[in-house]
Parts: C-alpha cells; structure tokens; sequence
C-alpha cells in the first residue's frame, strides 16, 4: 500500500497529465481552422473536408482501443516523448503533402499519435481523488494554451502561409508541450496490489457506466459535426480571417473558464439540473449562430455554445466517472471520443452539403437534448 502524494506532487502530476493531454487534444481543438484551410488550400468540397476530420480520428480511435492493454506496462515519460515526436512529425509531414491519398494517410497518423497523449492524461488524472476538479482542470488547462495557438493561427500564419505554415507551427507547439515529460509519473500512483494484468478495461463494467459512455457518445456526435463546421459558417458570413482567429482564440478561453468553473462546481451540482442547465445554454448558442449576419452574431454564438459544451463534456466524463469505482469506465472516454470525432464530420459533411447549415445546427440541439431527455426519465430526481 502506497501513501497518498502531497498537494504539490498532486499538483505537478494534474499539470503535467494535463499538458500532455493537450498534444492529444490539439486535433480537435484546432479543427476548424485546420479544415479550413485545407479546404481553401486543396479547393475541397464538405463531404471531403468532413471526410479529413473522421479519418483523423479513425486512427486516433486505433491509438484509444490498444492503449488499456499496454499503458500500464510502458515508462510514461518515454511514451510522452514518443508520441510527441510521432504528433510533431505527422504535423510537419502533412505540410508537404501534395494529393489527396496523403493527407489521408498523415491525417490518420496524427490522430493516433495524438491519442495516447489523451489515454494517458486521462489514465494519470483517473488516479486521483476528485474526479470532477482533476478533469476539469485537465480541460481548462488545454484549452487555454489552445487559445493562445488559436490567436495566432489565422491572422498570423493561415492568412500568409495557407495550410503548410498552420501544420508547421503546430508541430513546433507539440515539440514544446513534450516537455511535459519531464514531470509525468513514470508509471502508476495506484496502491502496490493493483494488478496491472487486471483485464481488459471494458470488461465487467456496471450497465449504468455503459449507459453512461453510449449518452456521451451521443451528446457528443452532433456538437463535434458542428465544431468540425463552426470556421466554414463563419466563412460562409464572410469574417475576416483576423476576426475569426479572435472568434476561436476567445472561445477556447471561455472553454477553459468553462473548464475551471466545473472544476470549482465540483460535486455541487446534481447532474439533472447540470444537464438541463446545459440543453438551455446551448441552444442560446444555436439560436445565435442560425440568426448570426455579421462578426458579432456569429461571435457570441459561439462563444456560449463552447463554454455550454465544454461543461457539458466535463459533466459527462465526471458521470462516468462516478458510474464506476473501479476506474475502468473512465479510460473508455478517448475511445467515445473518437468514435463521436469520427461519425460526427462525416455527418456534418452530408448534412452541410450546399452550404445550408441549419440542418447542422439541428444535429447538434438533438444530440444534446436526448441525453438529458434519457437521464431526467431514469433519475427524475
């Protein structure tokens, strides 16, 4: 039996699973843009653009389903180190890139390299004590180091180097977010009788904790397909470049308040209340967005939509949590993700064919909706 790690060791091991966490999150995260600008670059049409972001997280659900079986048995700073240089490469690759076929291909690549970063902060965090302030911290920490990328992105690098200079300024922010590696845990903090050839993570798991992972999955799919789309609506409003750069540098900080005010909340707020509370502030976000003419529509829209989603996304992961001791459940989040990351761009991208994006807008208030529907109908207290 172990003892129980100091604040300050508590501390680095939050930060350090958090910055590693954010390599893995950096596909998502700067999506839009980044599809974007493929699509501007290589003249692609929605399905194709959609198409880019679900075969990146078909890999980057390879990476999640193989993770439970062999992150235990590997020196956690030297995975960091690996699979930071994997992200990096496959990032400066993808800017010499020339067809189709390849971006593909690199594509892919990145979303795997990049999910173990995510298996892993999410397997570090999974060991501590309060699950809603350790994963809400994780998130409000790598979305704001995303902001910061995000300020630059567009105005700075996109509208002079297109999609190359994009992919080769990234992989320059993951080879500094590797440092990292030098404050994750080389292994687990767990308790010495934990066996680590324990079985496979989704064997055994309560029903509520599979209930609990098939809701996110749903409220995910929809808000993805959107997030995939979010810069192309903005485009379609005709918002110049340094004015989006603002738009999504801005609303990945509310996403990182967001983050941190769930972290604050902690186990306050029951999760039916939370739930309806987050259906409300969406669809004020949906509403904006489909009555949006200009900057500013567009703006508050999705300002109120990212900072409702993100709490939403900690409240899940925290209701997962909660559905099962053991811990096992909670490692099944990168592997929702990617399956949502991967069916929720292609969707969007038939939806959004033609350019008529209120079809979009619609997939996202059903698929935050339902999940609140289902738990208010199981637990109407």
């Amino acid at each position: 039996m172990t003892t129980s790690p100091s604040n300050r060791v508590l501390f680095a091991f939050i930060l350090s699973a958090s910055l590693a966490s954010t390599i893995g999150g950096l596909p998502f995260n700067v999506l839009p843009v980044m599809l974007g600008s493929l699509a501007d670059s290589f003249q692609l049409d929605a399905q194709t653009t959609g198409l880019i972001g679900s075969i990146c997280f078909a890999g980057y659900l390879v990476g999640t389903l193989g993770a439970p079986f062999w992150m235990n048995r590997v020196n956690w700073r030297v995975l960091t180190l690996v699979s930071a240089v994997g992200t990096a490469g496959s990032f400066a690759l993808s800017s010499q890139v020339s067809t189709l076929e390849w971006l593909f291909v690199v594509w892919a690549l990145i979303g795997f390299f990049a999910s173990t970063m995510t298996c892993l902060g999410m397997r570090i965090l999974s060991d501590l004590p309060d699950k809603v302030r350790a994963f809400g911290t994780r998130q409000g920490v790598e979305l704001s180091v995303t902001a910061a990328v995000l300020f630059a992105l567009p105005p700075l690098i996109i509208s002079q180097f297109k999609y190359p200079g994009a992919a080769l300024s990234l992989a320059a922010v993951v080879a500094v977010l590797s440092l990292s590696a030098f404050w994750v845990p080389t292994g687990s903090q767990a308790a010495e009788g934990d066996n680590p050839e324990a079985p496979a993570v989704g064997a055994y798991l309560p029903s509520a904790a599979w209930r609990s992972l098939a809701l996110f999955f749903i409220f995910l799919v929809g808000n993805i397909g959107l997030w995939a789309f979010l810069e192309r609506i903005g485009s379609s409003l005709q918002i110049a470049p340094a004015e989006m750069g603002t738009v999504f540098a801005v609303l990945k900080l509310l996403g990182g308040v967001a983050a941190f005010f769930t972290a604050a909340v902690g186990e306050r707020v029951g999760p039916t209340r939370a739930a309806w509370w987050v259906v409300a502030a969406v669809s004020l976000g949906l509403v904006l967005l489909h009555t949006a003419t200009a900057f500013l529509g567009f703006a508050l829209g999705a300002w109120i939509w990212e900072f409702a989603f993100t709490c939403g996304c900690v409240f899940h992961a925290a209701s997962i949590a909660r559905s099962d001791p053991s811990g096992r459940a909670v490692m099944l989040v990168p592997a929702v993700f990617a399956l949502s990351s991967m069916a929720g761009p292609g969707l969007a991208g038939q939806i959004a064919a033609g350019g008529n994006y209120l079809g979009l807008l619609g997939f996202a208030f059903a698929s935050t909706l339902l999940p609140a529907l289902v738990n208010f109908i199981r637990r109407p207290a």
